[in-house]
């Protein structure tokens, strides 16, 4: 059975995610434990509220290092909502800049919107070839809450690694809904949240793993 670790850093809707997973018949444990989440096949890390305040909840449990060392090992990890932002290298509220995990280049800053947050069902354009989205109709809609958002891609391309796979939703302008980067995936919506296109979404990963 494919082990999965729900990453607890004080930040996140940890018993609905854990349900979700768990649906997809993995084996879940909920966990701030360094060897369980290093150790299991596929590491969440969940987030809900301010960028700076999961960011100490993160350090406070050795979250960013954890989520290093299973990137530098090849191990898969999905970030969801704001446990997607902090992947980037800074987000910025109220003015306040703080550093994320630094995974990715980029700044994550406040929606061109004029209603905020953004909340409730949205459409999402994926890519070819996606995992995430394999099987998932264009036109499905996703649940999203959030009013900040990674809203441009700033990594440039390589020759020695396949391109991310971006996908796009729109709320004021373009932002970033999911990233699939190798080892590496997030969503800026909420999976465990968007009924049977976030259940299929959650089992397209499990799966990959």
């Amino acid at each position: 059975m494919t082990s999965i670790a729900l990453l607890d850093y004080g930040s996140g809707n940890l018993h609905s995610a854990a349900r979700a997973l768990a649906r997809t018949g993995a084996d879940v444990t909920v966990t701030s434990d360094h060897r369980v989440a290093l150790g299991a096949d596929g590491l969440v890390v969940p987030g809900v509220g301010a960028f700076s305040a999961c960011m100490e909840g993160l350090r406070a449990v050795k979250g960013d290092r954890i989520i290093g060392q299973r990137l530098a090992g090849g191990r898969p990890v999905l970030g969801i909502c704001v446990g997607m932002q902090i992947l980037f290298e800074r987000g910025v509220e109220f003015g306040v800049e703080a550093q994320g995990c630094g995974e990715w280049p980029g700044t994550v800053d406040r929606l061109q919107a004029e209603v905020l947050p953004h909340m409730g069902w949205n459409t999402v354009t994926a890519p070819q070839d996606t995992v995430l989205f394999k099987g998932i109709d264009p036109g499905t809609r996703f649940y999203f809450v959030h009013s900040y958002a990674a809203q441009t891609w700033e990594m440039p391309e390589s020759d020695h690694f396949a391109p991310p796979l971006l996908t796009w939703a729109d709320h004021g302008g373009p932002f970033l809904a999911a990233v699939e980067n190798g080892p590496l995936s997030a969503t800026q919506f909420h999976p465990e949240k968007s009924g049977d296109a976030g259940a299929e979404l959650l089992s397209n990963w499990v799966r990959s793993l």
